[in-house]
């Protein structure tokens, strides 16, 4: 289980939230909502331990985060807003060195199934920079069908993506939340899933 408890952020002299809490679960998704600059980004990265809070703890397992680090990081896996991608290597070397940044060994075969799964199947030898912004973030999305952490911290992952793009993901995220994975995402487009296992929580003193 994941913990918020009584969280403060700020950005400058903003204050973003205050005594903000929330608890996810093995097999449920909270949908982070609210307006630009109400803090959903922040947020996202404090939770995955990228930045700091004011005061307020992140507990996994009741653990705070900062001390269980190393056992928090092998359970978790950040997509950002921005998609991590080197344009100068291929479209196969990318997902291939973000897997082994985090320590995740897969096979070529897994790996061409991946992007075929994601549609990049034939783009796999291009170099990323010719890459629409729907195929970069397809790119960045890929390791979601090769890596098997529970939890998934994932920014604004539905920009850019085309509807059966939209699609693919929203039946990955079923798929994790049904074999008990767990999900935090913040996104403009509410995820067409169960919503038994949807939770929404709003943003904004």
């Amino acid at each position: 289980m994941l913990k918020v408890r009584a969280l403060e952020c700020r950005r400058g002299a903003s204050l973003l939230m205050s005594d903000f809490n929330m608890s996810l679960e093995a097999g449920q998704l909270i949908h982070l909502q609210g307006a630009n600059g109400t803090g959903k980004t922040s947020l996202l990265r404090i939770i995955s331990g990228l930045s700091t809070q004011e005061t307020g703890k992140v507990l996994w397992n009741d653990v705070d985060i900062r001390t269980a680090r190393e056992d928090y990081s092998s359970n978790l896996i950040y997509i950002g807003h921005q998609p991590a991608i080197k344009d100068d290597l291929t479209v196969l070397e990318n997902l291939t060195v973000s897997l082994k940044l985090n320590g995740v060994k897969v096979d070529i075969k897994r790996l061409e199934e991946a992007l075929e799964v994601v549609g990049l199947a034939r783009r796999k030898n291009l170099p990323a920079r010719v890459l629409s912004q729907g195929q970069r973030r397809r790119l960045s999305l890929a390791r979601l069908w090769l890596d098997q952490r529970p939890l998934w911290i994932l920014d604004e992952p539905f920009n850019a993506l085309d509807v059966q793009a939209n699609k693919l993901l929203e039946e990955r995220l079923d798929q994790h939340l049904v074999s008990s994975g767990m999900c935090i995402l913040t996104s403009h487009h509410t995820p067409n899933i169960d919503k038994k296992l949807l939770t929404e929580v709003s943003l904004g003193l």
